[in-house]
């Protein structure tokens, strides 16, 4: 995708990457799956990492719409987000589940034992399905790099719109998309 294509509004950017694809181009094969889950995290949110402003681990959600912001979180796995504004405003997208495409095998050897569906759903298994870390925190999603951003293989079904899942801060925001009945959806479908 190029970046113009990209709404310049983290809630917006939310809804329209679902259907959108995510692709991670490894050495063992091409990963990929269709993005039926986000979270939008915008300016002035308390529950945004980018909230105080800007660290040595968020630095990257203040880098311009499209790039990755990729950081550890509860000392066990990963969490991949889209930078969302323009250059130095800290905010991002939250990419909480996919449906699985290409390399399912390859993504079944990350997470052994996981069912298809099962593969992506969730920001954890996410990054551990397509094996996402540290390594492409600042990755430009719109350039040529391993891990990008791709058009739709298919239209997006009824997209639903729910408050975010596993939050304190800001909890009862309606900022959290998905696509509706898609069992590869890690909260709620309806």
């Amino acid at each position: 995708m190029r970046r113009s294509e990209l709404p310049v509004n983290t809630v917006k950017l939310a809804r329209y990457l679902i259907g959108k694809t995510l692709v991670h181009d490894t050495p063992q094969g091409r990963l990929s799956g269709r993005i039926v889950e986000t979270e939008a995290y915008p300016v002035g949110d308390a529950a945004a990492h980018s909230f105080r402003g800007k660290t040595a681990r968020n630095q990257s959600m203040f880098l311009e719409r499209g790039h990755a912001y990729v950081y550890f979180i509860y000392g066990n796995w990963h969490a991949i987000n889209v930078a969302s504004e323009r250059k130095d405003v800290g905010a991002a997208v939250l990419l909480r589940a996919l449906e699985p495409l290409e390399g399912i095998v390859l993504m079944q050897r990350h997470r052994s034992g996981a069912r298809e569906h099962d593969l992506a759903r969730g920001p954890g298994r996410l990054t551990t399905a397509l094996d996402i870390d540290r390594r492409y925190d600042g990755v430009d999603l719109c350039g040529r790099a391993p891990i990008w951003l791709g058009t739709p293989v298919k239209p997006p079904g009824r997209i639903g719109r729910s408050a975010r899942i596993g939050i304190t801060k800001e909890a009862h925001r309606l900022l959290r998309f998905f696509e509706r009945n898609n069992p590869c959806v890690s909260g709620p479908r309806n």
